[in-house]
């Protein structure tokens, strides 16, 4: 037998037959590859089995440290139901691509819209696409998004100075082409210091956006007065949190919103890196809306049915008029974080946030009372995480943290960040007693 592929061999027989029904001779003829970049080489990877392979991962995955993460800034761990692995694990769900034949895929783009309809009750804003690659991508579209609807000229787009660095810096790569400029607006006691941007604010201004919470965790307690100076301006104000946040913040739409973006942060354990990301809006830009859009209407019979709507891309309208070069979504994944969702139902998903910010609260008051110790480092409620001051460096304390078996953030000399959630609460003990020791 002849192993093509140690999952789905094929007999030579096989693969001849293949290539006949084709009309080629070898699998090489099926590539085109000029002589300037074809690799001549060998990667000196021997072919294995799958039992060899998977044992020679997990020799490598054995190398990992094993830490018990109080890591935050934008990645949340959150407990994922099994019921969710189960649902989304389902071949009709794991297999589809792109739904773009709805009698065919009636099932998940119900889901999708279900998806839709959580965060347009979240947000309070009438539209809501069925999910984008993450909160930064969500982030670079918004600012687009601005620059095609504001009715007058301008090129400024106000974001905090403290923001993550790589939503930022897909944010600037965004608007590389465009006319827009990306410029800091300051912070104060973990919140927008609103007089400074009041004074930063100008008609050149086209989105001001503002997060909540914030990458420290903080709750930002004026968005509606952060709104206000946007509209003072005709300039969009988008706000970026996230889907267990939302459950127990007052809704964007309520304090001025135009566009919320942000990550789902529920559906997925985490993956450092890999999100959902979330983008909902006012109905007056429904036409400007990147991605895709699921809408219900009704089939020949009468019965109510799904189907992908309002494709504002490339790929399905003229170039000219396109929003957006957006060329998927993040389907499965939204799928799961609406499965997520719904497996807690409201009540469920308000205590998970309520527990969030009790669980900082207390990890907080715990830790300050360490000598040498101050957190918060701020005035603020804060959400899952914190910003921790310390008399000893803040990375000698971490590299302490960590021989002991716990990782955390460090920010700068004496400055660390703790995040708590559901899924490390109960190792909060063990790690109190060893932060103790790490601050002596």
């Amino acid at each position: 037998m002849r192993r093509g592929s140690p999952y789905a061999p094929h007999t030579s027989a096989e693969t001849a037959a293949m290539l006949s029904a084709i009309g080629v001779e070898s699998e090489e003829d099926l590539f085109d590859i000029p002589d300037a970049v074809r690799f001549e080489g060998t990667f000196g990877i021997e072919a294995t089995g799958e039992r060899e392979l998977r044992e020679a991962v997990g020799r490598m995955l054995d190398r990992n440290e094993d830490l018990t993460e109080f890591l935050g800034r934008g990645q949340h761990s959150h407990y994922v139901p099994s019921v969710v692995d189960h649902l989304s694990d389902r071949s009709e769900f794991l297999t589809s691509y792109t739904q773009y034949q709805p009698e065919v895929a009636q099932g998940f783009l119900q889901s999708l819209f279900e998806y839709q309809s959580l965060l347009v009750e979240l947000t309070g804003l009438p539209i809501a696409n069925c999910s984008m690659y993450d909160a930064a991508t969500a982030l670079g579209e918004a600012a687009t998004l601005a620059l095609r609807v504001r009715e007058t000229s301008g090129h400024r787009v106000l974001v905090p100075e403290e923001i993550q660095e790589g939503r930022r810096a897909v944010l600037e790569n965004y608007v590389v082409g465009s006319d827009l400029a990306v410029e800091s607006y300051p912070m104060a006691d973990g919140n927008v210091d609103t007089e400074a941007l009041a004074e930063l604010v100008d008609e050149d201004t086209v989105m001001v956006y503002a997060e909540s919470p914030t990458v420290r965790g903080a709750i930002e307690e004026s968005p509606a007065a952060i709104g206000g100076l946007a509209h003072d301006h005709e300039a969009l104000f988008v706000l970026g949190s996230d889907v267990v946040s939302l459950s127990v913040l007052q809704r964007p739409s309520d304090v001025g919103a135009d566009v919320v973006v942000g990550d789902a942060s529920l559906g997925l354990p985490t993956a450092y890196g890999m999100g959902l990301g979330l983008f909902a809006c006012r109905e007056r830009y429904l036409r400007q809306v990147p991605g895709r859009l699921v809408g219900a209407s009704e089939d020949a019979t009468g019965r109510r049915a799904y189907t992908l709507t309002l494709q504002t891309r490339e790929q399905h309208i003229r170039r000219e008029r396109a929003t957006s070069n957006i060329c998927t979504n993040q389907a499965w994944v939204a799928l799961r974080a609406a499965m997520h969702a719904f497996s807690l139902g409201p009540d469920g998903l308000q205590g998970l946030a309520n527990d969030c910010v009790r669980y900082a609260d207390e990890l907080a008051a715990r830790l300050d009372d360490i000598a040498g110790v101050q957190a918060p480092t701020d005035s603020r409620h804060h959400l899952r995480e914190f910003p921790v001051r310390t008399d000893q460096p803040a990375k000698a304390v971490a590299d302490d943290l960590r021989d002991a078996g716990f990782a955390v953030h460090t920010l700068d000399e004496h400055l660390l960040q703790v995040c708590v959630t559901e899924t490390n609460y109960d190792a909060v003990d063990a790690f109190v007693a060893a932060f103790e020791e790490a601050a002596r």
